[in-house]
């Protein structure tokens, strides 16, 4: 089906859905290297017109990529729930938004319409969404998941402490570790990307932080960020898993060069629950996404980056999983050029996550040679703060010496903690606060009030 829309004396043409969700995508350079973005602000702006009157059912008859060569189109389909979007199943893409903007549209109506909406539904609505609109609308929405603490509630912000070092040293990681937790992160979890996949090295992490939090009885969750089959692998040699971690896009092909399949992850989410180790939830797979991933596989069919984002969040759905992480700047300025750029992304990508029910956090990042900078990410930080966002990073000095990236620190954390008033995980904070690293109120304690835990920890660990 083709859609038209005049603009003066000019009418444009977009071929089919695809085509104009495309055209009407904001800029970013991601979509001109794949030859899909509007040639103009016009046709950019009359593709947002044409796209405002599709009807939500549309997306239900027109796939983007086809059900029969995709099984990340048929689970879409497979799974949407008519029930669900009988509510809104009237709506145009334009009706759609002022629908999610009416004061009388709760969480309550978000969460009942959740399984009825499609990855591509909440793809065009967002196009046509201003920065704070996608502020307001997500901020309605939380999803609150568990495993050993409860991440997601209203009024709270987790961190993932990630303390990665560059030859996967013992000592250095857990020094960077024990850092981070003295400035109050780690209640969304522990997570190390590791420089190798050697399967001993891997295991050696895993006991490593599993003997510390199971020491200190810290109320919180490890991963170590192999590729699923090396944890299902450590798994099945007794190793002490709590999340499972594996990198997904929004296209069966882009998957496959990621070397995983649904029945894969459908694999290692049953071998994960198979361990019972969680305490309060069963919440256990942790996902990593990013707006460019099909294309630089070459996997994105035609599509625009954004909606191919937004299907993962159908891939990580099905997993209830307990994190979604979009890596927003990292895959680099060929994708998403500048600092704006890459803010218009974590915006988009926080909304739709959290309106497909997924629990979206955010790696505010950017690499080196991208037209970005600390400011830029200063400005993101507080923006997804407001907007509710379930987890941010914590990095030494907020430059990860084995990924060679720039992220947020646990400064980043404290400040905006404070001037939002955010809270961790509660049973962290009940840790934090037994432990006498922080009060009754979250505020860190000082410095010779923590000397014996932190010279109790370092004699434990061998760190000088």
């Amino acid at each position: 089906m083709s859609y038209t829309e005049t603009i003066g004396s000019r009418t444009y043409r977009f071929a089919d859905l695809k085509t104009l969700m495309a055209k009407a995508s904001p800029q970013r350079s991601g979509d001109q290297l794949a030859g899909v973005a509007a040639a103009s602000e016009e046709e950019r702006v009359a593709a947002k017109m044409a796209l405002a009157e599709v009807p939500l059912r549309t997306f239900l008859n027109e796939a983007l990529i086809p059900y029969e060569s995709d099984e990340v189109t048929r689970l879409i389909i497979d799974d949407h729930s008519p029930q669900a979007f009988d509510e809104i199943s009237h709506l145009t893409v334009g009706d759609f938004r002022n629908w999610l903007l009416s004061t009388t549209t709760n969480a309550d109506a978000l969460a009942r319409i959740a399984a009825g909406l499609t990855p591509e539904m909440v793809a065009a609505v967002s196009k046509l969404m201003r920065n704070q609109d996608l502020i307001a609308a997500a901020r309605k929405r939380p999803v609150i998941t568990r495993f050993r603490n409860t991440v997601g509630l209203p009024g709270h912000m987790s961190v993932r402490l990630q303390p990665n070092h560059p030859t996967d040293d013992v000592k250095g990681i857990a020094a960077s570790m024990l850092d981070g937790l003295m400035y109050g992160c780690g209640d969304a979890m522990i997570g190390i990307n590791p420089a190798s996949d050697n399967l001993a090295a891997i295991t050696r992490l895993l006991v490593m932080v599993d003997e510390f939090r199971q020491r200190y009885q810290v109320p919180t969750q490890s991963c170590v960020l192999t590729h699923v089959t090396n944890t299902i692998a450590a798994i099945e040699k007794g190793a002490p898993v709590d999340l499972v971690f594996q990198s997904i896009a929004g296209t069966e092909k882009a998957n496959a060069g990621f070397g995983i399949s649904l029945s894969l992850l459908q694999e290692a989410y049953e071998a994960g629950l198979s361990l019972k180790r969680g305490t309060v939830g069963n919440n256990l797979m942790y996902f990593e996404t990013g707006q460019g991933s099909a294309l630089s596989a070459d996997a994105h069919f035609g599509v625009d980056q954004q909606t191919c984002e937004v299907r993962a969040y159908a891939v990580a759905r099905k997993f209830n999983p307990f994190l979604v992480n979009t890596v927003v700047g990292f895959i680099g300025p060929e994708y998403l050029y500048d600092g704006k750029q890459i803010t218009r992304a974590g915006l988009e990508d926080h909304f739709c996550g959290k309106l497909l029910g997924v629990p979206m956090g955010c790696d505010i990042c950017y690499t080196n040679h991208a037209e970005a900078d600390q400011d830029d990410m200063d400005n993101l930080l507080t923006l997804l703060g407001v907007a509710g966002i379930n987890f941010i990073m914590g990095i030494p000095g907020a430059d990860d010496v084995m990924l060679n990236y720039q992220s947020t620190s646990f400064h980043d954390a404290l400040y905006v903690r404070d001037v939002l008033g955010l809270r961790r995980a509660p049973e962290f904070e009940e840790w934090l606060e037994s432990m006498q690293i922080a009060d009754a109120r979250g505020a860190l304690l000082s410095a010779s009030t923590q000397q014996p835990l932190l010279e109790g920890v370092r004699d434990w660990m061998g760190i000088e």
